[in-house]
């Protein structure tokens, strides 16, 4: 991921703090503030409309062919966390597999072309 901007959304109660911590990573060339919010209801609804969700990101990552291995370390996750998440979206979708996932949320529509 070298080179490649982190898009960053600041969620905090705190206006102050929220300020102090969009001065440090604004002085950082990787990343970019792209919203604010004061609520995690505010963050969730903010999330949604800045940027792709974590299911839309750990599926695509599947469909192009992945390793848990190689999704790790594309977004800085450990292999038990990547493995965890999977789990879960599997029982959401009702499936047992990482094929039958990639095919459930595409025709619900659930993984974006957008990178």
């Amino acid at each position: 991921m070298a080179g490649a901007t982190v898009r960053l959304l600041l969620a905090d109660d705190h206006p102050v703090v929220r300020a102090g911590l969009r001065a440090v990573l604004d002085a950082e060339p990787d990343f970019e503030i792209v919203a604010e919010a004061a609520t995690a209801e505010a963050a969730v609804e903010r999330a949604a409309v800045v940027g792709p969700s974590g299911v839309d990101v750990v599926l695509r990552l599947v469909r192009d062919g992945l390793s848990n291995q190689r999704i790790s370390r594309e977004l800085f996750l450990s292999q038990a966390t990547v493995k965890s998440h999977l789990v879960h979206i599997y029982a959401k979708l009702g499936v047992d597999s990482r094929t039958a996932a990639v095919a459930a949320s595409t025709s619900r529509g659930l993984i974006r072309n957008a990178p």
